[in-house]
């Protein structure tokens, strides 16, 4: 079975020329259709990479509707990435928050159970790959690691250049273990890296496809 394309690969596939599928992107961007069989490289040159027959069927689809977000019991929920950024959405704490919490992962499971291919929920769906810091957040919150504050120990989840990649901090770097093995049962690949210039230490996690 064809996987589906990211939402990158799609808008790739969607600007194919509409008569002959020549399609125009990164090598990498199309190194990756061919790899999911939705284009193909000529072997002429110039080389010209088309669509096949499924990247045509992917492109005359119905665009899928978006997916809806996880949320709580009350219908209003936000992810803490730890630090400053908490500070808009504090909120409830205590028991609350902790109710909050479980009933948004028990609905990100759902989520995962209904958009993914074969109902899996051991592995991230599409809304975790669109959202990568909130899901990672919700991730770690809902297995009881405490955010951090605007000071102070606790995690810290941000966004990174690389696609599909968030890096957490933890003023504690002893606790970076715990958060890594956190992830990867929440279905995300992750390892200890540390940053060149600065010596920090962090954990780097990604979605695990399969």
């Amino acid at each position: 079975m064809t996987r589906q394309p990211t939402a990158a690969q799609r808008r790739v596939i969607e600007a194919a020329d509409p008569v002959t599928g020549r399609l125009r992107g990164t090598e990498a961007q199309l190194a990756a259709l061919v790899k999911r069989g939705l284009a193909f490289r000529h072997p002429r040159p110039p080389h010209d990479h088309f669509l096949t027959p499924a990247g045509h069927r992917i492109r005359e689809a119905e665009p899928e509707p978006p997916a809806p977000e996880p949320r709580s019991a009350d219908g209003v929920f936000a992810a803490r990435v730890g630090g400053e950024e908490d500070s808009a959405q504090a909120g409830a704490g205590g028991a609350a928050r902790l109710r909050e919490v479980r009933s948004a992962w028990q609905g990100l499971l759902e989520l995962r159970r209904m958009t993914n291919p074969g109902g899996g929920t051991d592995r991230p769906c599409g809304w975790e790959r669109a959202h990568l810091v909130r899901a990672a957040a919700l991730a770690l919150e809902a297995a009881g690691h405490p955010p951090a504050g605007p000071r102070g120990a606790g995690y810290r989840v941000r966004a990174t250049p690389q696609p599909e990649a968030v890096a957490v901090y933890d003023e504690d770097t002893a606790a970076l273990a715990g958060l890594a093995a956190t992830l990867e049962r929440a279905g995300w690949q992750a390892g200890e890296y540390t940053e060149p210039r600065t010596r920090v230490r962090y954990v780097l996690a990604s979605p695990r496809r399969a």
